[in-house]
C-alpha cells in the first residue's frame, strides 16, 4: 500500500531557515537565544518559524524559567522519510521512468 507524503510538512521544511533550525535541533535541544545566535535571524523572525515548526509537529517546547527550549521530534521526520521512500520504491517497482501514457 502506498503511503502518502504530508504536503504541509514538506512546505514547512522547504524553507531554508526552518531546515537550518531542524538541523541544529537534530544535534541538541536549544532555546531561542541559542537559535538566534546560531542562525543570525532576528528573534521575531525566528519565533515565527518556530511557531510553524511547532504547529506542524516537528518540534516540541519545554519551558525553563524565562526561556523556552525546543526539541526535535524525530518520529515526524521518520514518517516523512518513510513516505518518500515508499514513493521511490513504487517508482522503481512499476518502472515509472519507462511507463508513458500516450497524449
Amino acid at each position: 500500500m502506498l503511503m502518502s507524503v504530508d504536503d504541509d510538512l514538506m512546505k514547512v521544511l522547504a524553507d531554508p531557515l526552518r531546515m537550518r533550525i531542524v538541523t541544529l535541533l537534530a544535534r541538541e535541544t536549544l532555546c531561542t537565544t541559542h537559535l538566534t545566535a546560531e542562525t543570525g535571524a532576528r528573534q521575531t523572525n525566528l519565533s515565527n518559524h518556530l511557531r510553524l515548526l511547532r504547529e506542524a509537529g516537528v518540534v516540541e517546547t519545554e519551558p525553563c524559567g524565562r526561556f523556552t527550549y525546543y526539541r526535535l521530534r524525530p518520529e515526524v521526520l521518520e514518517s516523512l522519510s518513510a513516505g518518500l521512500a515508499d514513493l521511490a520504491a513504487t517508482a522503481r517497482a512499476t518502472g515509472a521512468a519507462q511507463n508513458r501514457r500516450p497524449c
